[in-house]
C-alpha cells in the first residue's frame, strides 16, 4: 500500500529520506549564501557606497539579475549530470575543464587570502587583535573543522549556524543607521551613475569563481542530483538566491544611511577598514563590535567555502580521491592563503576588493562553458530537455559578464597598486 506519510523519515526522490535531502538542500543554500557575503562583499559595498552612494543599490540589482540566472543554470546542469563543473566542462569541450578547474583554483585561493585577511580585520574590531594574529587564528580554526572525523558535519553546522547570526546583526544596525531608502528604491532602477567596473567587481564577490559552485558541489557530494531531485534543487536555489538578495540590500542601506548622514568613510589608506568605520558610525563602539562579529562570522564561513569548493576542482586530475584526502587537501590550501596572507603587504580590505574584480572576470568563462553544455550537450543530462528561457537568459548574461568584464579589467587591476 501507498505511504502518505510526512514524517522526516519518509522516502525523498532518489532513495534518500526527506531529513536527508532536506538537510542537504540547507546545506547547499547556506553555502553559497555565506559564500556570496563573505568579507570580499562587505568590503565592496562599504568602499563603493563611499563612493556612488544610494547609485550603488543598481550594481546590487544587477548582482541579483545575474545570480539568478548564474545559479539557476549552474544547480541544474550540475544535479542533472551528476558530475563536477569541470567533468562536466571536459565532457562538453574537451580539456575545458582544465583550464576551469585552474582558474578557479587559483581564484579562489587569491580570494581566500582576502578571507583570511577579512577574519584578521573582523577579530582586530571585535577584539583588538592584530590582523595578522587574529587571521592566523581563523585559518587554524578552518584547518581544525576539516581535519575533524565529522568534517562535513561540522562544515554544516558552522556555516549555518553563522550564516543565521549575520543576518540578525545586520538587520539591526541597518535600522539604526536610518538609510534613505526612498532614494534607493529609486536608484536601484535609475542610477544616476553607472560604473562597469564597480558591477563586475560586486559580481565577482557574490557569484564569481569559486562561489559559482559551491553550492552545486555541495549538492553532489550530498548526493542531492538526479532529475528526482530537480524541483527540490530549484527550490534551494531560488531560495539561496532570495537570502543572498535581502542580505546584499540591506548591507548596503546599513552603509548609505552613515554616508548619506555625511559621513567620511577611509576606502583607500593603508589600515583602512571601510565597513567598520561604517558600523562604528551607525552604532558607536557597540558598532564596532556589531561590526567584527559580523565581518568574523562572514570571513570564517567564507575561508571554508573558498577552500571546500577550490579543492572540489582537483579531483579532475585524480578521480580516486577520497573524501579524506580532500580534506586534507583543503587544509594544505587554508595553509598556503595563510602563508601568502602574512607575507604579502597589500592592504586586507584593498584585497577584499580586487579579488571580487578577478572572480568577476573569471565568471563568464566557466558559464559560456555551461551554457554551451546546456544547449548542444543534451546527452549528459540523460536527454533532459532544457528550458529554452533559462538558455535566453544565461546567453544574455554570458554576453553581459564578457562585456563587463572586457570594460572594467584594466580598473579592476589597477586596485592592486592604488595609494
Amino acid at each position: 500500500m501507498e505511504q502518505t506519510s510526512t514524517s522526516a523519515t519518509e522516502a525523498a526522490p532518489g532513495g534518500m529520506s526527506a531529513k536527508t535531502r532536506r538537510g542537504a538542500l540547507i546545506a547547499a543554500i547556506f553555502l553559497m549564501a555565506t559564500s556570496a557575503i563573505g568579507p570580499g562583499f562587505i568590503t565592496q559595498t562599504a568602499t563603493f557606497t563611499a563612493k556612488l552612494g544610494s547609485a550603488f543599490a543598481f550594481a546590487i540589482l544587477a548582482s541579483i539579475l545575474i545570480d539568478f540566472v548564474v545559479q539557476l543554470n549552474i544547480w541544474r546542469i550540475v544535479t542533472l549530470t551528476k558530475m563536477r563543473a569541470s567533468d562536466i566542462a571536459n565532457a562538453a569541450i574537451p580539456g575545458t575543464g582544465y583550464v576551469l578547474a585552474i582558474l578557479v583554483i587559483v581564484g579562489g585561493l587569491f580570494f581566500n587570502i582576502g578571507n583570511i585577511g577579512g577574519s584578521g580585520l573582523g577579530l582586530n574590531a571585535l577584539l583588538g587583535l592584530d590582523p595578522k594574529l587574529g587571521g592566523s587564528i581563523s585559518a587554524l580554526i578552518a584547518i581544525g573543522i576539516f581535519l575533524s572525523h565529522r568534517a562535513g558535519v561540522a562544515i554544516d553546522r558552522v556555516i549555518v549556524v553563522a550564516g543565521l547570526f549575520m543576518i540578525v546583526l545586520t538587520v539591526y544596525v541597518a535600522f539604526v543607521s536610518q538609510p534613505p531608502v526612498g532614494d534607493a528604491f529609486f536608484q536601484t532602477f535609475l542610477p544616476s551613475t553607472i560604473d562597469f567596473a564597480t558591477i563586475t567587481t560586486i559580481v565577482g564577490g557574490t557569484v564569481g569563481g569559486y562561489i559559482t559552485y559551491s553550492g552545486a558541489h555541495r549538492l553532489l557530494d550530498k548526493g542531492t542530483v538526479g532529475i528526482e531531485n530537480l524541483g527540490a534543487v530549484n527550490r534551494a536555489a531560488l531560495t539561496g538566491i532570495a537570502v543572498t538578495g535581502v542580505m546584499r540590500y540591506v548591507l548596503f542601506l546599513a552603509i548609505l544611511g552613515v554616508v548619506a548622514g555625511g559621513a567620511i568613510i577611509d576606502v583607500t589608506g593603508k589600515g583602512a577598514n571601510p565597513a567598520a568605520q561604517a558600523f562604528q558610525v551607525a552604532a558607536g563602539d557597540v558598532g564596532m563590535r556589531i561590526f567584527g562579529a559580523i565581518f568574523w562570522a562572514a570571513a570564517i564561513t567564507s575561508v571554508i567555502g573558498a577552500a571546500y569548493t577550490s579543492v572540489s576542482f582537483v579531483t579532475v586530475f585524480n578521480k580516486d580521491m577520497t573524501e579524506r584526502a580532500r580534506n586534507i587537501a583543503t587544509v594544505i590550501f587554508i595553509a598556503v592563503s595563510l602563508f601568502f596572507y602574512i607575507i604579502i603587504t597589500t592592504p586586507p580590505a584593498q584585497m577584499l576588493v580586487f579579488v571580487g574584480g578577478l572572480n568577476g572576470l573569471i565568471l563568464p568563462i566557466g558559464l559560456s562553458i555551461f551554457i554551451y553544455a546546456a544547449w548542444a550537450r543534451s546527452d549528459l543530462m540523460g536527454g533532459y530537455r532544457y528550458p529554452r528561457w533559462l538558455l535566453i537568459l544565461g546567453a544574455l548574461t554570458c554576453a553581459l559578464t564578457w562585456y563587463m568584464g572586457y570594460k572594467s579589467i584594466g580598473p579592476i587591476f589597477a586596485l592592486l597598486t592604488a595609494a
